[in-house]
Parts: C-alpha cells; sequence; structure tokens
C-alpha cells in the first residue's frame, strides 16, 4: 500500500498539529490528570491514522477488459435507474452512482479505455452525496470517455465533506481501462451515464471496489 499524492501535504500537515498538541499536551496536562492526557493523546493519534488511511492506494490487481465497464471509486451502489443527461447527452442514458464514504479508497479510475473527448468543471453546492440532486446541483467534476463501443460520462461529485475535486484529465488525452484520473477529498460520490440497453450487473446496495468490481458490460 501506498499514500496518494493528494495526501502528502494534508499528512504532513496534520502529523505536526498532533505532534505539537502532544507535547503540550504532555507538558501540560499530564501533571494534572495522567488519564485526561492519554485519552488526548489516543484520540489525535487514532485521528491521524485515520487521515493516513483515507489517502491510501491498496495494490490491486485491475480488471482489464474491452466488454467490461469497471467501477470508478470504492463504495456503495445507490442509483441505478434511467435518467434525461443534463450535459452532454441529448438521449436518455442509464445513471449508476457509487457512493463514497470517508473511509473508502477516494482514487477515481475510468472504467473503460478511450479518449476524452469532454470535460467541465461545475462549482455547486455541497449537499450530502446521496440526495437526489447531488448530481445536478453539488460541485462536480464532468468528463466523457469515449472509444468504439461508445461513450460514458464519469461525474465526480463533491459531498457534504468534500471541498476539492481532483481530475487530473483533458480533452485529447488517451486513458488506460482502470487508469486513475482523479481524487475527491472526504466523502463523495461518482455517477456514470451509460447508454440505454447496456447489460447492468451491479445491484441497488451493492459495495464495489474501484479499478476492479465489473458493474455492467457492453
Amino acid at each position: 500500500m501506498t499514500i496518494h499524492k493528494e495526501g502528502t501535504a494534508t499528512i504532513s500537515l496534520i502529523a505536526i498539529f498532533v505532534g505539537v498538541l502532544n507535547i503540550l499536551n504532555f507538558s501540560y496536562l499530564f501533571p494534572i490528570s495522567i488519564i485526561a492526557a492519554w485519552a488526548v493523546f489516543i484520540i489525535t493519534v487514532a485521528f491521524f491514522l485515520f487521515i493516513v488511511s483515507f489517502f491510501r492506494m491498496p495494490v490491486r490487481s485491475l480488471t482489464i477488459s474491452e466488454e467490461a465497464i469497471v467501477s470508478p471509486a470504492d463504495g456503495k451502489v445507490v442509483v441505478i435507474e434511467e435518467v434525461e443527461p443534463d450535459e452532454f447527452y441529448k438521449e436518455r442514458r442509464i445513471q449508476l452512482s457509487v457512493f463514497m464514504s470517508p473511509a473508502n479508497v477516494h482514487v477515481n479510475r475510468l472504467p473503460i479505455a478511450g479518449n476524452i473527448v469532454y470535460n467541465k468543471y461545475h462549482p455547486g453546492k455541497f449537499l450530502v452525496a446521496w440526495h437526489p440532486k447531488s448530481s445536478t446541483d453539488n460541485e462536480r467534476w464532468s468528463v466523457v470517455i469515449e472509444n468504439s463501443k461508445g461513450s460514458i460520462l464519469c461525474k465526480q461529485i463533491a459531498g457534504a465533506l468534500a471541498r476539492r475535486i481532483c481530475n487530473y484529465s483533458t480533452v485529447g488525452q488517451s486513458f488506460k481501462q482502470c487508469d486513475e484520473y482523479g481524487f475527491i477529498k472526504f466523502g463523495s460520490r461518482v455517477d456514470l451515464l451509460l447508454p440505454v440497453g447496456t447489460k447492468i450487473h451491479a445491484k441497488i446496495g451493492d459495495v464495489v471496489k474501484g479499478g476492479v468490481t465489473v458493474l455492467a458490460s457492453w
């Protein structure tokens, strides 16, 4: 397991904060209350380890298949329905949404190989990521990847805790299937807009792994 590059600055700042706090803790609180001092130490170290785990990048055997549409993120499938797209497409699509809790790995991967033909950032609100309107009202970043089989819109959506979406793709850029293309800090969600008629394998409530679980096929 490695630590994602987006976590370097955050982890460093938290480490300094925890270190300074506990120097003060054992210098001033420890003589007054040993129990309270150790409680502060345990809580702050647990918080630091949680932050480290949030930016983790576990080693995985990725799923590579031309027919497969692979999960773009770790989390739980919360939406599978036909929708009228709010951008790029004119025809109805199948929306498949994966909700990421703060405990999930937050690396975002492209579900298919292909070329980026659309890339747009949308400022917006910070509703909880499972809210029905988060797909259209929240801060989000939309990318369309296309190959000979068709195209898929991947939408990174900020949640109530997330305040920064990182996206590493540009129009015209080519990606392999399961390549990393973004990262969302803290709780969030990724929507896929798939062609109607796509064979869906996932079910509502399924727990999926980014780059591993096959959500659908064409």
